[in-house]
Parts: structure tokens; C-alpha cells; sequence
């Protein structure tokens, strides 16, 4: 089973629409008819989030239930440190699977109360993603020597960016992200392009078609974390939502955050734009969760 990064960017092209709704959570007491009921179903609601959809696929999230425990258990996969959120009553691991990965079993390794270890088991399933043909001009396939320098000091950078690991949130509430800006998809996670018969990288991220200029606002509260002008990515904001969980914006006109800012959902991060490898005004947008860039659709509410 290989684990490893691919790039954050491609250029847009046009793919399929997104079908979006919001969820709301209201009323819970209204559902209960008795007091222990009542104050269990009061207790989920508080310490459970509403979890992104789970599809342990290559790019996809495995959601594992970890059982009770007095504190929160740690996870890794590999050495990657994994995302745990719930309660004394049920934790549960998110785990962001590669696009690389191999279909087949795995297992994460779960450090309990004292020095227990044990295994919990999960097994990938294959997926099959889109692939484009293109041909283009020669000169738009190959990077020349500077551009391709420039592009390795960049990945290196976003490699160290990825890895942030802060604390997660004590009860996150909501794991379902409003998309940063309204429009079309333009281009889905996971599709590979092959240029002139070069096969790329494939899209790690969902493209969303926009003018110019459209506010991109903050999918949930976190910490911008670092921003810059990158090659393909262009003017890019990174956001650090806890527990190894990351969401980026790209291609972006302007920055209207700095590193360090706290943002809460809907708060103002950049305008839409077509800085860096871009063919026209849209968003890049990138979920990463344990150093794994994963489908950001898993996290739409559906």
C-alpha cells in the first residue's frame, strides 16, 4: 500500500454539477417521549458531529468506530496521526485514504488507557475515476528547468504546510463544509487528464467555475495557516480546521486573510481569480485530512 502526495492543481475544464443542500439539526427534544431519553439523545447531539460521508475508497474517508473510552483514544495509520472526535460513550477515527492507494485491507493502530494497542481493521474499496484526453501544444505539457525547480521548493513547502497537526476541536458540532463560493463544478476530485498520451497526475481537489472577483469564504472555523503565490496554485490560502484536517483555496485574485487569523464559517479568505496555472476565472478548492488530499464533495452536505 503506497502513501503519497499528489499535486494540489490542475488547470480547469468543464465536468459535472454539483447537487447541494444544507442539513439542519433542530427540535431533538421534541423526539424524545422519555427524561433518559431525552438526556442521551441531548448528550449525542451535543459531543457527535455531523460527519462527512464515508466511502473508503482512494480519496475517500474511512470512518472507524472506536468504542468507548474514558479519553480520547490516539490513532495513526502508518505514522500518520488520525483525526478522533466523540465522547466517552463511542470515539470514532476519520482517516483520509490517498488516491494512490492500493484496494485491499488495512488497519489503523489505536492507543487506548495505559499502554493498550490494538488494531482496528478496514478494508478499501476500488473506484474508478473519469479520465480526459486532450491534445495540446508541446509547450503547455513539459515545465521548463525553472519552472520545474520552482515547483519542487513548492511541493516541499506544501508537504510541511500539510503535515500541521493541532488539537482537535473538543465537540466540532459540524463536519459538513458550505463550499467557499456558489457555481458550477467545473472540474470533480480524482479526474486524470492525458495530455498529447502523457498521463498526469490526477485532480486532487473540485474545481468551481465563478467570476472574478466572488468573495471565497472560510467551509468551517479554523485558523489560516499559510498563504501564497505558488506556481500551479497560484494566490492560495490554507486553513487549519484541527486534528490533521486542512481545506485550501486557489487560483485566488486577492488574499483577504493573513497567517494567523482565526475565521469562523463564511468569513472572507480571498476572491476568485485565475492566478497561477489557470485557463480561466475559478476555484480550486482541496480538502486534506491526515496529509491526504481527499474529496472535498464528501464534505458538502447532500
Amino acid at each position: 500500500m503506497t502513501l503519497t502526495t499528489v499535486p494540489l492543481f490542475l488547470p480547469c475544464t468543464t465536468f459535472s454539477p454539483p447537487h447541494r443542500r444544507h442539513v439542519l439539526l433542530a427540535g431533538l427534544s421534541l423526539l424524545v417521549s422519555t427524561p433518559a431519553l431525552a438526556a442521551r439523545t441531548a448528550t449525542e447531539a451535543s459531543a457527535s458531529p455531523i460527519w462527512p460521508q464515508a466511502a473508503a475508497v482512494p480519496g475517500g474517508i474511512a470512518r472507524l468506530d472506536l468504542g468507548p473510552a474514558a479519553t480520547r483514544p490516539i490513532a495513526h495509520w502508518g505514522e500518520l496521526p488520525l483525526l478522533v472526535l466523540g465522547d466517552t460513550t463511542r470515539w470514532t477515527a476519520l482517516v483520509g485514504i490517498a488516491l494512490s492507494t492500493t484496494p485491499g485491507p488495512a488497519h489503523i493502530a489505536v492507543q487506548g488507557e495505559g499502554d493498550n494497542q490494538r488494531q482496528v481493521g478496514f478494508t478499501v474499496a476500488a473506484k474508478q475515476y473519469p479520465v480526459q484526453k486532450l491534445k495540446v501544444a508541446p509547450g503547455k505539457v513539459d515545465l521548463s528547468a525553472a519552472d520545474e525547480a520552482r515547483f519542487a521548493r513548492e511541493r516541499a513547502h506544501m508537504t510541511t504546510v500539510m503535515a500541521t497537526f493541532t488539537e482537535p476541536l473538543p465537540h466540532p458540532g459540524q463536519l459538513r463544509m458550505a463550499a467557499p463560493v456558489a457555481g458550477r463544478r467545473s472540474s470533480s476530485f480524482g479526474l486524470r487528464r492525458v495530455f498529447n498520451g502523457q498521463a498526469r497526475s490526477p485532480h486532487s481537489g473540485m474545481d468551481i467555475a465563478a467570476a472574478a472577483g466572488t468573495p471565497v469564504l472560510a467551509p468551517l472555523p479554523g485558523r489560516v495557516i499559510d498563504i501564497g503565490d505558488y506556481f500551479f496554485g497560484g494566490n492560495t490560502v490554507f486553513m487549519d480546521h484541527g486534528g490533521g484536517l486542512l481545506s485550501m483555496v486557489g487560483h485566488l485574485s486577492a488574499i483577504h486573510a493573513k497567517v494567523g487569523d482565526v475565521v469562523t464559517v463564511g468569513d472572507r479568505v480571498g476572491s476568485v481569480g485565475a492566478t497561477g496555472r489557470a485557463t480561466g476565472p475559478h476555484l480550486h478548492w482541496g480538502v486534506v485530512l491526515n496529509r491526504k488530499m481527499v474529496d472535498p464533495a464528501l464534505f458538502l452536505a447532500s
